[in-house]
């Protein structure tokens, strides 16, 4: 062998076991690191609430087929995924706070009901869209779940900056004018979600938990304006105790909530600010609910009962999602055999390994089937070939947010940075 050619056969050597150290796809595609991996999976995540925002408000699309309806509650969470996209550099400052003024005009100007806004609106009009035939009013929780992206926003501007100091008095006038008091229906010690002025009450669906809805209570304690008393806390939410569980599943306890935890938005949407490290009351500590609510919705799918296709250790994660019959609150106890990717991801903070081994395999396994424009499609099922084209919102959300607080906290530290949430907190007994 002569000295070129020996020098081309150390190279060849060379690269073959840089490939080998690495790792790559069966079809030859080099793997990412974890950290580059998590910096695509935000990435594209994060250009459905800044490229495919509604062109008119800014607000986030209910899903990408909702042509001009708009969500109070996911654009809550895309403004806490415009944070994260500022951070990163995704886009400028300058790009993100043009698109969080443009949210604010619409916010000011749409309908809104005692100072709470509808889950759907139209995204020109600013008119509210009926989410059910009594539900055209006031929705409390998606209106909760908007205050807290925009708390986390203001925390996170600059004050000493004159166009960021204008951005922060519009996010006070727009939350301190949440009347949650009035959603006591009277006096009544527990929050109602809707109200409208064609049907008032007529819905009449208290606000208990524990589920998604722990934010509202949490900002409804700390507003300036139009708070609530702790009691409308500890005998609403927490039922008087009745919250909490205390059984276990698959030898994992679970502190609150209904069997087997229910769907894993509970352990996501109140969480994407509301930090729960520390975060303890006389019902629980919540980063252990948190926590085992995700090992015990994993372990229930490594376990997979029912005989689904492709549920395991690497393919987990039932909460609400689109399925081949619609939508639906996936769960243990509500398994169609859908698997929606942002259970788990979402998860990242509580589970890192775990979820991290189930990005992986969505990206690397299934990834032809199941990334796309804006990230992973919502959900797929396995048994019946079946996989989403769409994207919803309240589910790519978490993922951009949760994914950061597992890597930098940056959204948990500006939340609860706010001295109202803290006083709210507080008032509610609260450690954290």
């Amino acid at each position: 062998m002569d000295m070129k050619t020996q020098r081309i056969f150390w190279i060849l050597a060379a690269v073959l076991l840089t490939l080998t150290h690495t790792g790559c796809k069966p079809d030859g595609e080099l793997q990412l690191t974890d950290e580059k991996l998590l910096d695509l999976v935000q990435h594209q995540t994060f250009k459905y609430f800044h490229e495919f925002a509604h062109p008119a408000s800014g607000m986030a699309l209910e899903r990408n087929t909702s042509g001009d309806i708009v969500t109070s509650g996911g654009s809550g969470f895309g403004v806490m995924a415009l944070i994260v996209g500022m951070e990163r550099g995704f886009i400028t400052r300058q790009e993100g706070l043009a698109q969080v003024s443009k949210i604010l005009d619409f916010l000011e100007t749409c309908d809104r009901f005692h100072g709470v806004w509808p889950h759907w609106l139209h995204g020109s009009t600013g008119e509210v869209v009926p989410f059910s035939p009594k539900d055209n009013g006031a929705d409390l929780v998606e209106t909760a779940f908007m205050v807290q992206g925009l708390i986390t926003l203001r925390e996170y501007l600059n004050e000493n900056i004159a166009p960021e100091k204008e951005l922060i008095a519009r996010i006070n006038t727009l939350w301190q004018e949440v009347e949650w008091d009035w959603f006591t229906q009277g006096g009544q010690e527990v929050l109602y979600w809707h109200w409208s002025p064609e049907f008032e009450w007529e819905m009449n669906h208290a606000i208990r938990g524990h589920n998604e809805t722990l934010i509202v209570y949490v900002l409804a304690a700390s507003s300036p304006n139009h708070g609530i008393d702790s009691l409308v806390y500890h005998h609403g939410y927490a039922r008087n105790g009745d919250i909490v569980n205390g059984k276990a599943y698959y030898g994992i306890e679970l502190p609150l909530g209904e069997d087997f935890g229910g769907p894993l938005f509970f352990a996501h949407y109140s969480f994407l600010g509301l930090d729960p490290r520390k975060l303890e009351d006389i019902y629980a500590n919540y980063w252990e609910q948190n926590v085992n609510h995700t090992l015990i919705n994993r372990q229930y799918c490594v376990q997979n009962p029912n005989g689904y296709t492709g549920y395991g250790s690497d393919c987990w994660g039932l909460t609400a999602s689109d399925n081949p019959q619609g939508y639906s609150a996936h769960s243990p106890t509500n398994d169609l055999g859908v698997i929606t990717p942002t259970a788990a991801i979402s998860s990242i903070p509580y589970t890192p390994e775990r979820s991290l081994q189930a990005i992986r395999h969505f990206y690397y396994e299934l990834g032809d089937s199941l990334w796309g424009q804006y990230g992973f499609h919502d959900a797929f099922n396995l048994s019946e070939n079946w996989w989403a084209g769409s994207y919803l919102a309240i589910d790519q959300g978490p993922i951009v947010v949760m994914i950061e607080n597992y890597r930098t906290g940056l959204l948990w530290d500006l939340f609860m940075s706010a001295p109202e949430v803290q006083q709210g907190l507080t008032r509610l007994g609260f450690s954290f």
